[in-house]
């Protein structure tokens, strides 16, 4: 049964909207099932500087507390807390189902000082040069991986998808094993869009291919 599906290979890859009878306007919120508030908002926003912007009870279950916060373009992040459970720094379980990780984006301009601020006052990170963007990597108190990511260019957001895509056109043509820096850089030539270039440290790919 397995051996009938059709190959990731055969999906085209497009910014245009499929022809479907519905489509998203974008992502409301993200709920986790978090430990205790205390270590949440030590992490959510004492580190990251997220506000918790909203708490209430959760609506199914009142033994939990409802947490939100916004990411920084009020986009928000929700847990449900308990005071009585304690925090898990242990690696989360992997496979189907499973939150591999979550990505938020920081300002380029504060890369450094974030980066900085990873390494004094929680549990350091790890750096890698995506060659579409640059990444900070972490976890939270619960052990869940946390991607700290910027963009290497000012792209607006309303042209992201189309660079993108342009960039996986022009990748897959080049025979290259992932979007490289010069596969954006050609994606935005073509599209006739310059954006500001940002400056940022070197890194490593961190890529196993």
């Amino acid at each position: 049964m397995s051996n009938q599906r059709r190959p990731v290979e055969d999906f085209e890859i497009t910014a245009d909207l499929p022809d479907n009878p519905m489509h998203t306007t974008g992502t409301d919120h993200v709920t986790l099932i978090g430990s205790n508030a205390e270590d949440t908002i030590a992490f959510y926003r004492d580190i990251l500087g997220m506000p918790l912007v909203l708490r209430q009870p959760n609506l199914d279950d009142p033994s939990q507390t409802h947490l939100f916060f916004d990411t920084g373009d009020g986009r928000i992040i929700t847990f449900f807390v308990n005071d009585e459970r304690d925090s898990d720094p242990r690696p989360k379980r992997t496979g189907i189902g499973a939150v591999h990780h979550l990505s938020f984006s920081i300002d380029p301009d504060e890369f450094v000082e974030i980066r900085e601020t990873l390494d004094e006052e929680w549990n350091g990170y790890n750096e890698f040069d995506r060659g579409i963007f640059h990444s900070l990597y972490t976890q939270d108190n619960n052990g869940l991986v946390i991607e700290l990511s910027t963009d290497k260019w000012a792209i607006p957001d309303d042209k992201r998808g189309e660079v993108l895509a342009e960039a996986q056109r022009i990748r897959e043509e080049d025979g290259a094993d992932f979007a490289e820096e010069r596969h954006i850089e050609q994606a935005l030539d073509e599209l006739a869009i310059n954006p500001e270039r940002f400056d940022l440290p070197d890194a490593p790919t961190g890529s196993g291919v």
